[in-house]
Order: structure tokens, then sequence, then C-alpha cells
């Protein structure tokens, strides 16, 4: 399973590259990540890998995910996860329903309960499926909106600052759990951020735009 850009970049119609062409693999398991200053582009090449680009957009050179050609499939087919910088949990849906948002339809009844109460103990949140999400703390609602993401089964995943809210004792605990499922799940992940320390405890490539 790998994620690879092959000569991506990203421009305005009729304007010109946002940054220099980008060819880089991303394997099984492996978060990459992306730095550089304030509107160099950043989130957009995130935007343009999910499929997500805004019109008035163009995306140039390949984004291929396993080897499959991502440029014609819509953002749905794609089978590409995003976590960003506020948790975006549904506030009309329990904690519980947040997770199962993410499950297949074909997982049904019990072995649906059950994939939801497996995701919450490894999320430190036994006994939170009937929760209102907004009782949850901050680190809470992180690492919940991240087991949401995962049952999805995403092929890859897509990290747009998603620590950049948590204070600085919260931070460094909710990357390594992030990190640590992504490992074990193998699922090949891009992270945008502004904090060395994030690129350094994603311990993969570090590219700079």
């Amino acid at each position: 399973m790998s994620l690879d850009l092959i000569g991506v970049t990203v421009r305005p119609k009729g304007g010109a590259v946002l940054f220099p062409p980008l060819t880089l693999r991303i394997a099984a398991g492996e978060v990459t990540t992306v730095m550089g200053p304030s509107g160099v582009g950043k989130s957009t090449l995130l935007d343009a890998i999910g499929g997500h680009l805004a019109h008035g957009w163009a995306l140039q050179g390949e984004i291929r995910l396993n080897g499959r050609d991502l440029r014609p499939l819509p953002p749905e087919a794609r089978r590409i996860g995003v976590l960003f910088q506020d948790a975006m949990l549904f506030p009309h849906l329990s904690v519980g329903a947040n997770l199962a948002f993410g499950l297949a339809p074909g997982i049904r009844g019990e072995a649906r309960r059950a994939a939801v109460e497996h995701a919450l103990a490894q999320a430190g949140l036994e006994g939170f499926a009937n929760r209102d999400p907004a009782t949850l703390s901050g680190g809470q609602r992180a690492r919940a909106a991240l087991m949401r993401a995962i049952l999805a089964r995403p092929q890859a995943l897509l990290l747009d600052e998603p620590f950049s809210r948590l204070d600085a004792g919260l931070r460094g605990e909710i990357r390594a759990f992030t990190f640590d499922h992504l490992r074990a799940a193998g699922i090949p992940a891009l992270l945008v951020t502004h904090d060395a320390g994030d690129a350094q405890a994603a311990g993969g490539a570090l590219v700079s735009l």
C-alpha cells in the first residue's frame, strides 16, 4: 500500500504554480510531513489529493494510491480520509454514532456495535458511546475523530494540522496516539504542519514547500 505523488503541483487557472513539482512515495504506515510558510499551498495540496480542489484551481502531475490513478475519481471514491484542526464530530450524534458513521453500510447490528465499542476502548473512551460530543475534552475529541477516520478503512490519510489547537501538554500524547495507530493500521499519511515537533514525532520524510 502506498500513496504516490509524481510531479504534483497546483496553480490558479491562468496563474503560476504555488510550489515546485513534488514527487514522493509514502509507504504503508509511514507519515510524511510537509512544512512551509503560510500561503505556500500546503492545504491546497491536500485538497488536490483528496479531490476537493476548489473551482478555479488546476492540478498538475499524477496522484496514485496503490497504483490507481486518483485524478478521474470523485472524493468519495478515492478512499482517502482527512483529519482537520477541529475534530469535526457531528454535534447531533452521540460519540458512538459518530464513530459508527465511519463504518461501511454492510456492517450492521452486533458487528457494528462491537466495532464501535472496540474503537472506543482503543481510544480510552470506554463507556462513552452515548455521550454528547460537546462533553468531551479536546484530547478525547481528537482521539474519537481519529478512530472514526480509521473505522472508515481509508487507504490513505491526510492530516491538516490536526494537533495545532491542542495545548502543549496534550499535543505530544495525541500525536503519539495518532502515529501509533496509523503505523499499526498500515495507513500511509501526509501531514501538514507548522510545528517541527510534529515532524520529528512523525518520523517519516520531511518535505519543505
